[in-house]
């Protein structure tokens, strides 16, 4: 049976995948963790201990106390918001990813960390990305995404430990909204063609990034949690990505639902160079060999699902 603790519980991934895992390995099993407890099923389902995940003796005895033998570790301000606070990302980024890979090799748990399409750079081939390719990012977020890879990497070759990790592309649901990330546009998006029929984008059209929706991002976390090691010849940093679009394509798709959708550009200049930088697509082969990678949603049926669970939480007939 395993025992997990998440860190970053309360944000857009973990609110989703703490309930996703209490499912399947039983509410007792699974302790949520954050600086500080909000209201919700996260918090309200099963176990929760706050930290500072840069404490690392309070880290290490929070997995010894749990009887943990997984950690996945999702705490970390994201790519825009890091601009902002350069220092602060660092240190909640790297100083508290380092406190954890710490905590779990002393408590000899199993490591998830995520990493991003931001660990690429302007000049990593933008189409077809490959697994395995140059890394020269230009924000903070992912500089020390490219660093944590490594150090994961590291942790394994060093100290034979169990790590493992996945570079997600952006993620779209309808539970959470995201805070601070460049592809925040492409759930926004969902939430105001439903509330105003219009959307005023970012991103500028033409600008191909990767994402996936969100069931397929937690059925890939546990898939790889899964896997028998043997098969992981990477273990880190898989690619994977359900589809690439440009704000015109979500909007194409939206229409397809909601005919009178219109979507027009405020283009950020900050979020939108750090889009520039990014890949338009990926090579997941790696990620489907070794351990099975299998999205379900494309975009269409991304977008039929997240318009409905769109209108019943803000009670708007569909």
């Amino acid at each position: 049976m395993k025992r997990i603790v998440v860190t970053g519980a309360g944000g857009q991934i973990g609110s989703e995948l703490v309930p996703h895992l209490r499912g399947l390995y039983g509410s007792e099993n699974v302790l949520a963790t954050d600086l500080r407890p909000l209201a919700g099923p996260v918090f309200e389902g099963g176990p929760f201990a706050p930290l500072d995940v840069r404490d690392g003796r309070a880290f290490s005895d929070l997995l010894g106390s749990f009887r943990a033998d997984t950690l996945i570790h999702l705490a970390g301000i994201l790519s825009a918001k890091g601009e902002d606070q350069v220092a602060l990302a660092w240190d909640v980024n790297v100083n508290g990813s380092v406190a954890a890979l710490e905590a779990a090799r002393e408590r000899g748990t199993t490591f998830f960390l995520p990493s991003s399409i931001a660990a690429f750079g302007p000049s990593t081939p933008h189409r077809d990305t490959p697994q395995d390719t140059l890394q020269r990012p230009t924000t903070i977020y992912g500089v020390a995404k490219v660093t944590l890879e490594l150090l994961c990497d590291y942790y394994h070759l060093k100290f034979g430990m169990d790590t493992r990790g996945l570079r997600f592309p952006g993620l779209i649901s309808h539970q959470a909204l995201p805070g601070g990330g460049t592809t925040d546009y492409a759930v926004h998006i969902y939430y105001d063609a439903v509330r105003t029929g219009r959307y005023t984008s970012f991103i500028a059209p033409g600008t191909f990034m990767d994402m996936m929706y969100m069931p397929d991002a937690l059925d890939a976390v546990v898939r790889l949690l899964e896997a028998d090691p043997a098969r992981l010849a990477h273990r880190n940093a898989f690619n994977i990505s359900a589809m690439s679009f440009d704000p015109e394509g979500i909007a194409a798709s939206i229409r397809r639902v909601l005919p009178s959708f219109t979507l027009d550009y405020a283009v950020d200049p900050l979020r939108q160079g750090i889009a520039e930088s990014w890949p338009d697509s990926l090579d997941c082969s790696a990620a489907r060999e070794e351990w099975g990678f299998a999205p379900r949603y494309d975009l269409d049926a991304m977008t039929r699902d997240m318009l409905e669970r769109v209108s019943a939480k803000l009670g708007v007939a569909a």
